[in-house]
């Protein structure tokens, strides 16, 4: 039922952001009037990389050490000539860490994916980081306790629905009715209360991550303009949609119906306010990479979301984009090559947007994904399902140029490795990933432990990469 309501709200929301509906509603000046100062309001926006992103060739080490340098990664990934993994030492875009990374020999040298140059651009501007060796935890684990089975590890390791649920619950075992993003939103009620409008919206369909158990999150179709369907301009539009709201209204003694009608009726007054608060805003002047690219499309909704702000009178926001995709059994080089493409130039187009808003600092984007890949290739060009992973955050407020945590050490069936074929046991957790975030957003402390169940079980709570 839950999930029915869920998709029932996105479609509701998504048609009438599409149609343009609505006419003035007074609580749309109101809010407007009680708008909070800029430098009070701060965002999150997740981007989800669906599928499993191979973070084993996002960044690779570039230092000469045959245990632990790129000549180990050529030796386990295999050269791209002889059919293997392994990108070309040349190709890789060199950045220098300000932090030595212990497993590599103490080395600061590594390079980023070749079609990562916007990513490099923003890591050596220090508006980007790295997370390393991050993934779902239910409490610090090492191998020998992996392989003993003496510390309780997440449900279904390797599985893409179950990690992508944990990823977005932070719950390692069990069902989760609500996602951390939603926890985090009901706590910070109290920020938001000058506004009626959803403190959550998703331009990428329904998710846990965005559903609390007083957050009702909001979903748009990311191409919505605020304006009118062509051919849906006629004169009979008003009268349609007064019907509509006068059907809402009816009592019909059953409470699914009531329920239902209540929902499309917060959908339509939700609608109604960002479409016209999208219309009325100017165009923004960052140019988005948009044809063929869909994280850009979605990053682009965001910015104009962004844009128009205090117009829905929230001073704490929370996004959701996502890219798919990243399931690499099988000719990986071309597909990562492919996506990395749309992301790297779609992250840093939002990032100009965020500085021509004058917001750079008060907006964080970051990614999760389902987990990493194998070190070692699988048949086929591609890679198997892994678990501890690199993820990024970008922004004016992140203590960027470095990687934080530590990545995992390049060896199979040793060290960091589950078993025998470089599936890496996060050394950071989700809890600690997500707590940081939330930090930074404004939970207290004291919040912190409902919103991340299992956060008090590791040995801090921020990371440091948020400042």
């Amino acid at each position: 039922m839950a999930h029915t309501r869920r998709e029932f709200i996105r479609r509701t929301c998504c048609t009438a952001a599409a149609l343009g509906v609505a006419s003035s509603f007074s609580r749309f000046g109101l809010i407007n009037a009680l708008a909070q100062a800029t430098s009070e309001y701060r965002a999150l926006v997740c981007i989800f990389l669906f599928g499993g992103n191979d973070s084993n060739n996002m960044i690779v080490s570039l230092d000469s050490n045959v245990t632990t340098g790129y000549p180990n990664y050529l030796k386990i990934r295999g050269a791209l000539t002889s059919g293997g993994l392994a990108l070309d030492q040349g190709s890789l875009l060199p950045i220098t860490l300000r932090t030595p990374q212990a497993k590599y020999g103490n080395s600061t040298l590594f390079g980023l994916h070749p079609r990562l140059t916007d990513f490099q651009r923003l890591f050596q501007s220090n508006k980007l980081a790295f997370l390393a060796n991050v993934g779902t935890l239910s409490a610090p684990i090492t191998r020998a306790q992996y392989l003993a089975k003496s510390v309780a590890v997440p449900a279904n390791l390797f599985s893409h629905s179950d990690q992508q649920q944990e990823w977005q619950t932070s719950q390692a075992s069990g069902f989760s009715p609500t996602g951390w993003a939603g926890r985090m939103a009901d706590k910070l009620q109290p920020l938001n209360v000058n506004s009626q409008f959803p403190p959550i919206t998703s331009v990428a369909g329904t998710a846990i991550f965005c559903t609390g158990l007083q957050t009702r999150p909001f979903a748009i179709i990311p191409s919505a303009t605020g304006v009118a369907a062509p051919g849906l301009t006629d004169p009979d539009k008003g009268a349609r949609l007064a019907s509509l709201n006068q059907l809402l209204t009816f009592d019909t003694g059953l409470s699914l119906i009531q329920s239902a009608s209540s929902i499309t009726k917060s959908a339509l007054a939700d609608s109604s306010i960002i479409s016209q608060a999208l219309a009325a805003a100017p165009p923004l002047q960052t140019v988005f990479p948009t044809t063929n690219n869909s994280i850009g499309v979605q990053l682009q909704q965001i910015a104009k979301l962004l844009q128009v702000r205090s117009a829905i009178g929230l001073t704490r926001q929370i996004f959701f984009c996502s890219l798919g995709g990243f399931d690499t059994h099988s000719d990986q080089i071309n597909t990562q090559d492919r996506l990395f493409s749309q992301l790297g130039p779609a992250i840093a187009a939002f990032y100009n947007a965020t500085v021509e808003l004058n917001l750079e600092r008060q907006v964080t984007t970051f990614t999760m994904s389902d987990f990493s890949r194998t070190f070692q290739q699988a048949s086929g060009g591609g890679t198997d399902h892994a678990w501890g992973s690199v993820q990024l955050m970008v922004g004016g407020a992140v203590q960027g140029g470095d990687i934080y945590g530590t990545l995992a050490q390049p060896a199979l069936g040793t060290g960091d490795d589950s078993g025998g074929n470089g599936r890496w046991i996060p050394t950071t957790s989700i809890d600690q990933y997500g707590a940081t975030l939330g930090t930074w957003f404004g939970v207290q402390p004291s919040d912190l432990s409902s919103v991340f169940p299992s956060l008090a079980n590791f040995p801090t709570s921020n990371l440091g990469f948020l400042g």
